[in-house]
This record gives C-alpha cells, structure tokens and sequence, in this order.
C-alpha cells in the first residue's frame, strides 16, 4: 500500500513535516509513505487550469492517483488551514466529478504550538476535502497542541503518546483503504 504525505507547512524546520517523518517509521508493515512537496503548485486559477494543467500541478494530481491513500499534516495559522494547503487542495479537486482525490481515502493529523492543536485547521481540511468526495478517517485525531514540547532538538517527534497515536491513525487509514479497495 501507498500512501502519499503533504505537509501544510513550507518550513524547513517544520512540526508538521516531521509528523510525516515520524508516520514513515510508524507505518505498518507493507505500507509505504513518499512525500510530495506542494510548494512548487502556482496558485489556482481557473483560466490557467483552462489552458491545461501546469507540470507541478500534473505531477501532484498523478501522485495522487497513484497512491492509494492520503496523510496529510497541517498547521494551523490564525486559527485556519494554510493557504498553501487549501491551494493544493484547489487544483486537486479539478475537474469536478472527476478528481484525484474521489473516494481517496485520507487521514489528518497536525501540530502547531498554541493548545488548539491544529483543530480548526482540520475541520476546515475536512470541509475542503468533502466537496471533491475524499473519504476522511474521522477517528482517532491527532491534535498534537505544543509541539515544541513534543519535538527533541533534531526535530524528531520524541513524545510517546503522539507517537501512539499516529500509529493508531495510520492503521485506521490502512483499513479505510483496504474498504474503499474491497468496495471498488
């Protein structure tokens, strides 16, 4: 199994791209995760999508199609979803009725380091998610609320309980998507 990751942060030093890292090593056995870097996406527009798809934008639809699921790790900024990542999210819900990202199974998880945890920012995910019809793992959350109490100075997750429960969100991603594949 394939799993695509996207963090919603651009920063090198990043919490939520070290979320990604620590799913690679939490992930069962036989799945896979490879990262895709959203930074290089124009912003959407419509008259550009009209013309055909950018190079960056066709790579990321394709690599979304060519996983069989999603983790996607988001920061919260002034208490909502990342521009970058709602923008990711824009082209990949393009064309309507036939997005990559239909029936795509997708787990969420983020840090920031206020003690909201992310929350906003995913519902707001999970409502940008809906319309292209990705089919979101609702359970268990990974809030992680003070991420710099969470991270060792290598910027690797040190804190047991989170790392539990990503382990608990990808396995609850493998079965979603071993779902959407038996009902396919």
């Amino acid at each position: 199994m394939k799993i695509l990751g996207i963090a919603g942060s651009l920063r090198a030093g990043s919490y939520n791209k070290a979320l990604l890292r620590a799913a690679r090593e939490l992930a069962p056995d036989g799945v896979e995760l490879v990262e895709f870097d959203v930074r290089h996406l124009p912003h959407y527009d419509g008259d550009v999508e009209a013309a055909g798809d950018p190079v960056s934008v066709a790579a990321f639809k394709n690599a979304i199609r060519d996983a069989d699921a999603l983790v996607i790790a988001t920061p919260e900024y002034n208490r909502g979803l990342p521009g970058v990542l709602k923008n990711a999210i824009d082209w990949a819900s393009r064309p309507p009725l036939a997005s990559p990202l239909a029936r795509k199974p997708v787990a969420i998880m983020g840090a920031s380091t206020g003690l909201g945890g992310t929350a906003r920012a995913q519902q707001q995910l999970r409502d940008a998610l809906e319309f292209p019809g990705a089919v979101v793992v609702e359970e268990p959350e990974v809030l992680v609320r003070e991420a710099f109490m969470r991270f060792d100075e290598a910027g690797e997750l040190a804190d047991d309980e989170v790392r539990a429960e990503i382990a608990a969100l990808l396995e609850a991603l493998a079965r979603a998507t071993e779902g959407v594949t038996l009902a396919a």
